[in-house]
């Protein structure tokens, strides 16, 4: 029944879109959504998204339960498994649409509920190539406050997540079985992953593009290799096959939600936002940080947004609360990860983002 989930959000919007009356404005949403989609096809599905499913499915098949279970589940030592989730996405230079793959990854082996959101918020909010852009573009001073408020954000909504959702005798039905052991060496194994996120890192670094795609294509040819050569055909199959069932239960959703992102974008006037968001008041950083929670932002594109909306009166503290919502949070990654974790959990994590990205907008703002 969930599998037709996406197919039913396509035929009500598609209904919606057939009964609205035709105006210029809303054709020019109807274009927005579309060239909105095609962007996302071309910069994201391929250099991102597709390694990231990748990954997620070799997490699922290479490796062991009991090492997830030690670092990240939920009877871990709290300060070993919220460290390593908080920092773990930062060399990723992934929105936050790309982290959600991996996220599915680490649940289903048994990651407990409080550090895989951390992982889920910090890896799009501190990734290096963000970090630095937001110092060299926007100041030393929000630049700072960005790393150390992501951080420090990060881990709280985990330890609030866990608070409220207790996951009592929940465990099992979490983790993906350990029917039979993986045969590839460790070697293999780490030098397997390590080029699948080599290609994720390198596409997220402003360097020469000839280097960029030979690193990466480089990287491809080692996954590529290991997975024919050194892999058994069996557990190259199951990796393949978990690959594929994480796509199908993800892609249709980001579709459905980046085109709704790119309709709704041409009815919301910039000149409305920046007169919400033109102080340091609880009501204009708390617009920013829903803003930042709905609005799909392409990864490290956040910066030079917020730059315009500073230029034009945007204030410290609305622009830090949307710094920190906008990469972790969108509409697309909502129905994701309503897919991954439920409707109820998924809406308390969107308020605690909302809720702690304004707290430290106002922080930041009265400094």
């Amino acid at each position: 029944m969930k599998d037709t989930n996406a197919f039913i959000i396509i035929a009500v919007v598609f209904a919606a879109l057939y009964f609205m009356p035709q105006t210029p404005l809303l054709e020019a949403s109807i274009l927005a959504g579309f060239a909105l989609m095609h962007e996302y096809a071309q910069q994201h599905v391929l250099t991102c998204l597709v390694p990231a499913f990748f990954i997620a499915g070799a997490i699922s098949v290479f490796i062991n339960k009991a090492s997830v279970l030690k670092y990240l589940g939920r009877k871990s030592k709290k300060y070993v498994s919220y460290s390593i989730a908080s920092v773990s996405g930062a060399v990723l230079a992934v929105c936050s649409c790309t982290i959600l793959p991996m996220f599915a990854g680490i649940r289903q082996r048994g990651a407990g509920l409080g550090p895989a959101v951390t992982f889920l918020f910090a890896g799009p909010a501190i990734n290096i190539a963000a970090i630095f852009l937001t110092f060299s573009v926007l100041g030393w001073e929000i630049g700072a406050a960005r790393a150390i408020s992501a951080i420090i954000l990060s881990i709280v909504i985990g330890i609030t997540m866990a608070l409220i959702f207790r996951e009592k005798g929940e465990e099992g039905k979490l983790i993906a079985g350990d029917s039979e052991k993986v045969k590839a060496s460790k070697g293999s194994v780490v030098l397997f992953f390590g080029a699948m996120l080599a290609i994720l890192v390198v596409n997220g670094l402003a360097i020469d593009p000839l280097i960029k795609y030979a690193i990466m294509a480089a990287s491809a040819a080692v996954v590529a290799i290991i997975a024919i050569f050194k892999l058994e055909r069996k557990d190259s199959k199951k990796w393949l096959a978990e690959t594929w069932g994480f796509s199908k239960m993800i892609i249709p959703y980001l579709f459905i939600g980046v085109f709704i992102v790119g309709f709704v974008m041409p009815l919301l006037p910039q000149s409305v936002i920046e007169y919400y968001v033109g102080g340091d008041s609880v009501f204009g950083t708390l617009i920013a940080s829903i803003i930042g929670a709905f609005m799909y932002f392409s990864t490290l594109t956040e910066i030079p947004i917020i730059q315009a909306l500073m230029a034009k009166g945007m204030t410290s503290g609305p622009a830090l609360s949307l710094l920190l919502a906008g990469p972790s949070l969108s509409l697309p990654s909502m129905l994701v990860i309503r897919r991954i974790m439920g409707t109820k959990k998924t809406a308390v994590y969107v308020l605690l983002v909302i809720i702690y990205s304004t707290i430290a907008g106002l922080i930041f703002g009265s400094l």
